[in-house]
């Protein structure tokens, strides 16, 4: 089982992925490692990621290389997190958003609307304040009915 290390503070100068696999290849041949860059400038987004056979290799390279000093930038390495769950649980269901990040979130919200209670439906007729400022609003509205009507 192959496992994936985020290698931080990657400096924003160009960054070859040569230059960074060159670095790991002393750990072992076996490792390949991908820099990511911004897609409009091409410059490094100052982290990237190294993936290795196994856990024994892996905890040989983070003890071996976190810390070390890379173009004036201390790398930090560590185990890569996994996706987030509500992204992988929401791929895997039949009617979920989909691949991309919009449609994920237009999917999840899609699916909590549908799920709402009749007097949050945008038909009802009733809208509900903002929870954050739902206290504010109590206020406002004893000051106005507590003020005599001029017109």
């Amino acid at each position: 089982m192959s496992v994936r290390l985020y290698v931080g503070n990657l400096p924003k100068e160009p960054v070859d992925r040569d230059e960074l696999q060159a670095i790991f290849a002393e750990a072992s041949p076996s490792v390949s490692t991908k820099v990511i860059k911004d897609r409009k400038t091409g410059k490094c987004r100052g982290f990237g990621f190294v993936t290795v056979p196994n856990d024994e290799l892996a905890e040989q390279i983070i003890e071996q290389f976190n810390g070390h000093v890379f173009k004036d930038s201390t790398l930090k390495i560590e185990k890569a997190q996994p996706k987030s769950k509500s992204a992988s649980e929401e791929e895997s269901r039949p009617s979920g958003g989909g691949g991309s990040a919009p449609g994920r979130r237009g999917g999840g919200n899609k699916k909590s609307k549908r799920s709402s209670s009749p007097s949050q439906a945008p038909d009802s007729g009733s809208v509900q304040p903002d929870p954050r400022w739902a206290a504010d609003l109590a206020k406002l509205k004893e000051l106005l009915a507590a003020q005599p009507n001029n017109s």
